[in-house]
């Protein structure tokens, strides 16, 4: 029998310990990972659509001199406001209030030579039945009536026309609005339909102009179909000040070029706070989806397959669950398809997480973290 020195009894003991050391590591399980969670809640959550739009006149026109002149007067001040048939520019009217007493005195002359060719006529007439005079010098007698009757209306038509020239020297507000910088002084001379005298543009109400991805138009028009469709505007800079209008036009066509299609919403503007060529953030609600699950924005993770969440079951361990998302609306994201209402999700810790692993909540569900409502 061999006898073991006392060193190597020692060797073997401290060797049968550590392999029972390392079978005990093998079996005992990592530690839970922290993460902090949230509970999926239920709401009505609306659909919005948020794009950026500019403000447009609901009428706009750059005012013209409709005959050549020199101009007179300029009424208006840089940036005042107009009312329709406003007077806003006077142009030399001597020349055509003369023009106008020339014409008024040919349409009294032809006047004149009309009554006498009627009078002849019928003088001529009755001497014609009594066969004092030939037929022939009858209808000679009718040809001088006739032709008097021509040009006392040319003469007329004439004098309509100097007339109406008359009143083009004043240059009138088309409706009312805003009329922008003046752009001709008195003297100086103008061409009719080419001089640019004034802008004019109608503020209240006023018009705002966006397109929307193609992709949208269906939902645009089932929400159309419905009843009016209401957008909220709101500046860039200060989104707490708002202003609702309504959409009243869809264009023909998709634009081939950007795949958008344009659309148009009016608002009353009363107190013109808002000024054409202004960016607008514009905002539409599309459709509202009901009673729908919504977890945080932070929950929601890309992965190569789609869109996905954490999901803590009842031992603390998490599964990667696959989620179809119908919209996001303040800091939520509504899950049409993969996420029930009471279920918890992960929103921070996720880069250590895989299939299976337990997990423990460190960190209260952040502040505003909705609760499930069944």
């Amino acid at each position: 029998m061999t006898i073991l020195s006392r060193a190597s009894l020692t060797a073997l003991c401290l060797a049968t310990l550590a392999a029972c050391g390392d079978r005990e590591g093998a079996n005992q399980e990592a530690p839970a990972v922290p993460v902090v969670t949230a509970l999926a809640g239920a709401r009505d959550v609306p659909v919005i659509l948020q794009v950026i739009g500019r403000a447009e006149a609901y009428e706009s026109v750059v005012l013209k001199s409709r005959v050549d002149g020199q101009v007179a007067e300029v009424l208006f001040t840089d940036g005042q406001h107009t009312k329709k048939d406003d007077v806003l520019i006077r142009l030399d009217p001597t020349d055509f209030v003369a023009r106008l007493k020339q014409a008024e005195a040919a349409t009294a002359r032809d006047k004149a030579v009309q009554a006498q060719g009627r009078a002849d006529t019928a003088r001529y007439t009755a001497l014609r039945k009594k066969e004092f005079v030939s037929e022939e010098k009858l209808n000679e007698v009718r040809t001088v009536e006739t032709t008097a009757m021509a040009n006392l209306r040319a003469s007329q038509a004439a004098q309509e026309i100097a007339r109406l020239q008359l009143s083009y020297t004043a240059i009138r507000a088309p409706f009312p609005g805003v009329v922008g910088a003046r752009l001709v002084f008195p003297g100086s001379f103008v061409n009719v339909g080419d001089t640019e005298l004034a802008v004019i543009n109608r503020v209240s109400p006023l018009l705002v102009s966006f397109s929307l991805p193609e992709r949208h138009l269906t939902q645009i028009r089932q929400a159309m179909s419905s009843g009016k469709m209401k957008v909220n505007i709101s500046l860039p800079e200060n989104e707490s000040v708002s202003f609702e209008g309504e959409v009243y036009f869809i264009d023909n066509a998709v634009n081939t070029a950007t795949g958008t299609i344009l659309m148009k919403a009016t608002l009353p503007n009363e107190d013109e706070k808002l000024t054409p060529g202004q960016f607008l953030n514009v905002q539409l609600l599309l459709d509202t989806l009901t009673n729908t699950a919504v977890v945080p924005n932070e929950a929601v993770q890309q992965g190569a397959e789609g869109n996905f969440v954490f999901v803590v079951d009842k031992d603390n361990r998490v599964e990667m669950r696959k989620i179809e998302i119908g919209t996001t609306h303040v800091g939520e994201t509504a899950v049409t398809k993969g996420v029930s209402a009471g279920e918890t999700v992960v929103t921070d810790g996720h880069l250590r997480l895989a299939p299976g692993i337990r997990v423990r909540a460190d960190a209260p569900p952040p502040e505003g973290t909705p609760a499930p409502t069944i």
